[in-house]
């Protein structure tokens, strides 16, 4: 099937949170982490059928979409779970945030690796945990695992694991995720791993491999996943937790009592659809995504002295600014018409993080902009 992702579509005057940022102002927004695409035409034919009901009451996950889940799990990830395992969730974010509250009392340790996605590093301090950030080694973003030994004390409770990795786009091969894994175990941690990339590998023929199906690890792990960024569903508010060990559910679902609505009825249908119908779509986008992540690399990299990282997973270039004359890289960028995320946010200043999912004539107008602002620095 041909999928069309050239299209522009505009959004500047639409409720988009990602292009509201600039509204008014001729910047091209590659910040916030959602797509410049329509989901796939799958989704929206589901969505439109829902939507022919007419009620749109409060919704729970039916049998169809539980085991749309099971089934996918099984056919992508070789994971067999069953239904049980699951909980529905309003997003990923929610969970990052109660998890520190059910699995870490005040005062004590949550690590994370970083630069890494903004809410990692303020989940734990809204918590009154301490926040133990371990910086990934450069130029290639390795785990440093001596480092990560010196780090775990003994009042370290919790692992926040972002994988694959945002903003850094690394993909953790089996060596790194079983070495976390052996310090897992040995130091008594609980993880919470964040694999709402998982789909979105831009390597041909790699595969992702969930943190809970590494051995031991399942009685220790909550995965959370979604169809959000894979679909560009994110606006729909529906995500979902893998959960093997049925006391840390029990904690997860007492710590949230109150505080985590039911999932949104259209994400639900938009979740099945996309996991039972959605691969000849996400095929073409990934095949899309490669060949933009390559422009990003080939306009940029080493043009007054800037690094583009090439990443493995994701659809986000992550940039090394620190050889330009501007501390701020958001600020650097904005002046020439391009909105992206400064590093800052994700722990790291002197970085930027660019989001190059949009149609590819959005894309070559950012890098123009973007080239003659660096070469004036040559």
């Amino acid at each position: 099937m041909e999928f069309d992702f050239d299209r522009p579509i505009p959004r500047h005057d639409s409720d988009s949170m990602k292009w509201g940022r600039y509204r008014g102002r001729d910047i091209l927004a590659l910040w916030q982490a959602d797509m410049d695409f329509r989901t796939a035409p799958v989704i929206e034919a589901a969505l439109a059928k829902r939507l022919e009901h007419g009620i749109l009451g409060y919704g729970e996950a039916t049998a169809p979409v539980e085991q749309a889940v099971v089934d996918h799990l099984a056919a992508r990830h070789d994971w067999q779970i069953d239904r049980t395992q699951l909980l529905w969730l309003p997003g990923l974010v929610p969970a990052l945030y109660l998890a520190c509250r059910a699995f870490a009392q005040p005062g004590q340790g949550i690590l994370t690796a970083t630069p890494v996605y903004p809410h990692l590093l303020s989940a734990p301090p809204s918590a009154g945990c301490r926040l133990i950030g371990l910086p990934l080694r450069e130029p290639d973003w390795d785990w440093d695992l001596d480092a990560l030994r010196s780090a775990i004390t003994a009042d370290t409770r919790l692992l926040l694991l972002c994988h694959p990795h945002n903003p850094v786009g690394r993909r953790w091969d089996l060596p790194t995720l079983t070495a976390l894994a052996r310090l897992v175990e040995q130091y008594d941690l609980t993880v919470v791993s964040d694999e709402v990339h998982c789909e979105l590998q831009l390597d041909a023929g790699a595969r992702h491999r969930p943190f809970a199906t590494l051995p031991g690890m399942a009685q220790r792990t909550i995965t959370l996943m979604s169809a959000s960024k894979t679909y560009n569903l994110a606006g729909l508010q529906c995500a979902f937790a893998i959960i093997s060990n049925p006391a840390l559910k029990e904690t997860l679902l007492r710590t949230g009592y109150g505080l985590l609505p039911p999932p949104n009825p259209l994400g639900l249908t938009a979740t099945e659809a996309a996991l039972r119908g959605g691969a000849p779509w996400l095929a073409a986008l990934l095949d899309y995504l490669r060949g933009n992540r390559d422009r990003v690399h080939a306009a940029l990299d080493g043009v007054a002295g800037l690094r583009v990282n090439r990443p493995q997973a994701t659809y986000l270039s992550w940039l090394d600014c620190r050889a330009l004359p501007h501390p701020h890289p958001r600020e650097l960028f904005e002046e020439a018409g391009v909105g992206l995320s400064d590093g800052s946010e994700f722990g790291l200043p002197g970085f930027a993080r660019l989001n190059f999912a949009c149609p590819r004539v959005t894309l070559e107008q950012a890098l123009e902009r973007m080239q003659g602002k660096l070469r004036s620095f040559e």
